[in-house]
């Protein structure tokens, strides 16, 4: 079981990297809330994963379950608010992205 663990560890940082270098290369703060928003929770959650397998207790397992669901729901609703806060602000996105559809106030 150890093994394994390390294995999901492993895999969760290696997500969390990728994230982190999405953020860094993307052109604008809309592509980059992207890679922030989907390769980070995975890979702290595959982190939180490894670590209470890695615990071997019951209850820590709870614990790390509870906290990726907690991490699940809440990433994307913030992404979400800080792309519109981004967008009600001026912020202008990367010519190299699609087309923007919500030019006018809303």
């Amino acid at each position: 079981m150890s093994y394994a663990a390390d294995l999901i560890i492993l895999i969760g940082a290696l997500f969390a990297l990728l994230g982190a270098l999405g953020v860094l290369r993307f052109p604008d703060v809309y592509t980059r809330l992207h890679a922030a928003s989907k390769a980070g929770p995975l890979g702290v959650g595959l982190i939180l994963v490894g670590a209470g397998l890695h615990s071997g207790e019951p209850l820590i397992v709870l614990r790390v379950l509870l906290g990726l669901l907690f991490l699940i729901l809440v990433s994307p609703i913030a992404a979400h608010l800080l792309a519109r806060a981004a967008l009600r602000s001026g912020v202008p996105s990367s010519t190299s992205t699609s087309i923007n559809e919500f030019t006018s106030n809303h």
